[in-house]
Order: structure tokens, then C-alpha cells, then sequence
């Protein structure tokens, strides 16, 4: 709902043209963040990986079966291009559940 010619901000603007649009912090400290990501070569060849692997669990439902039954508290997410905390938690069970993961994968 952004955008000066529809939503939120010009129904604000015909009531009172004297009102900023003032964008939020958390919004453009998300694309930040993903425009810093995408700059750096190791982490797009780990995002990459990542990618690669939920791709490859989430294609086939016995697969996600194996890996739910190897790792039991957390499972791989997918990944959102602009959403940086969707890549926070896509790395989780990479991070505390490492091992369990290299079982499902072999």
C-alpha cells in the first residue's frame, strides 16, 4: 500500500498535502541488508546452498519424511529475496543441527 499515486500515502495527501512520507527504518534496513548479501561472493555461495538443499527436500515428500526424521526440532526453510530475517531462519538448522543434517543429506 506505498506508492504517492495509490494507497496509504495519497489518501494521506488529500487530506493534508502538508504531510511527509517518512519510510520505515525496518524496511529499508531489510533491503539493506539483502543488497549487502547479494555483494558478497561467499555469501551467495552459501545462500545458494542452502537454496539447493531446501529445493532438494522440499521436491519430494519422502525426502522431507527423512529429513524430519533426522532432524526433529527444526527443518530447513526456504529463502525470500527481500525478507532477511527469512534467511535468518533458513539458516537455523544449519547452525544447531549441522550433523543430523549431513545424516538426511547422505
Amino acid at each position: 500500500m506505498k506508492g504517492k499515486h495509490q494507497g496509504v500515502q495519497s489518501r494521506l495527501l488529500e487530506t493534508n498535502p502538508r504531510a511527509l512520507f517518512m519510510p520505515c527504518a525496518c524496511h529499508s534496513l531489510n533491503l539493506t541488508l539483502s543488497d549487502m548479501a547479494k555483494s558478497c561472493s561467499k555469501a551467495i555461495t552459501f545462500f545458494g546452498v542452502v537454496k539447493i538443499i531446501y529445493i532438494l527436500f522440499s521436491s519430494s515428500t519422502k525426502r522431507w519424511r527423512l529429513l524430519l526424521d533426522h532432524v526433529p526440532k527444526m527443518t530447513v526453510k526456504s529463502l525470500c529475496n527481500t525478507r532477511w530475517e527469512s534467511q535468518i531462519k533458513s539458516v537455523h538448522a544449519f547452525r544447531y543441527q549441522a550433523p543430523e543434517l549431513r545424516k538426511a543429506l547422505l
